[in-house]
């Protein structure tokens, strides 16, 4: 290692990208979205300023979110956002390339897992490392993943749910299913259309489910005023919406969710199973925010569930700590081109 080899960790999302620098912490976190002009296919924008345009541009412009379910749809764009990404966290002028290591999700194939590589390196890496992002998750959040005790760990983002049961470094048993934090904004979209004749927004969508949402019915319900168009007379309009409604708008989500969890309890061995009563299910990622999420999972798995620290940062501060001892964690590292 030499002294002046830069290193990033990124966490690439569906819906945010973290960008995690050892010794300075997540230095950026930002939307996973691109604004890109119809005409000449040039990029106007990145992140933050891409993910305002969202539903507001003219036609000539298109903000992209080039990653799909956690992996990449769109490669150019994904390329173009990373270069964006590093070149922002390490500050225009750095002459030197970083290495940088990169999340992806436990069911990526090794084709989807090349791109993110070769993405990387077109983007002004020098090497890259892709880990998937259970255990990363679970080194963020501190489990100690070598032990010979299983932990489970549960990482609810935007694009992917992953669920891993991790013991001795590795993988025991895991599965990712397509159905997380966006899947759930469309269910209360949709709800939301036909509750009430009216079309809202993503964003106002995902406002609905972080101030009022939850993952169990509530006694005490929180209400939110939300403002969209109305389907049949074509003019704005705002309704109130309930919490309860809420829960039962994403029901079908969460089911699917939950028995993801449940069909990765159902092959661990009984050694491990054992240990994750002892552990409890620890829950990471940005929709494991939802309001009782943990206690959702309690009620239907009989086992406990914690919410980690910095749930959502705790892919990132992985990535930043196995970076920090590649050969400790060379075992769930994997490949560099």
């Amino acid at each position: 290692m030499s002294l002046f080899s830069k290193k990033l960790g990124i966490d690439l999302g569906t819906a945010n990208t973290l960008v995690f620098v050892p010794g300075k912490g997540v230095v950026l976190n930002e939307p996973s979205v691109v604004a890109v002009s119809e005409q000449d296919n040039k990029i106007l924008a990145v992140g933050v300023e891409a993910k305002n345009m969202i539903g507001k541009t003219p036609d000539s412009i298109v903000a992209y979110r080039p990653m799909k379910d956690g992996v990449i749809a769109d490669y150019r764009v994904t390329e173009a956002m990373l270069r964006y990404f590093i070149d922002k966290s390490l500050g225009k002028w750095s002459i030197w390339k970083p290495e940088v290591m990169i999340s992806v999700p436990a069911g990526v194939t090794s084709t989807e897992r090349r791109a993110v590589i070769e993405a990387a390196v077109k983007a002004g890496a020098k090497n890259a490392y892709v880990v998937k992002e259970p255990i990363l998750a679970a080194i963020g959040a501190g489990i100690p993943i070598h032990e010979a005790v299983g932990h489970m760990i549960v990482d609810i983002g935007g694009g992917t749910t992953d669920v891993a049961v991790i013991s001795l470094g590795g993988i025991v048993s895991s599965t990712s299913v397509k159905v997380a934090g966006n899947k759930i904004d469309a269910a209360i979209a949709d709800y939301i259309k036909k509750t009430f004749n009216l079309a809202i927004g993503d964003k106002m969508a995902e406002d609905v489910k972080i101030k009022i949402g939850s993952a169990v019915p509530l006694e005490e319900e929180l209400t939110l005023v939300i403002k969209g168009r109305d389907f049949i007379t074509g003019l704005p309009r705002t309704a109130e919406v309930k919490t309860n409604e809420v829960v039962r708008a994403i029901a079908k989500e969460l089911r699917e969710m939950v028995k993801a969890i449940k069909d990765v309890l159902q092959e661990t061995p009984p050694e491990l199973a054992a240990d994750i009563i002892d552990q409890g299910i620890i829950m990471t990622g940005g929709s494991s925010l939802l309001r009782n999420m943990p206690e959702l999972v309690f009620r239907r798995t009989g086992v406990k569930a914690t919410l980690a620290k910095d749930a959502l940062y705790c892919v990132a501060l992985g990535t930043g700590i196995a970076l920090e001892h590649l050969d400790t964690y060379k075992k769930s590292i994997i490949a560099k081109r």
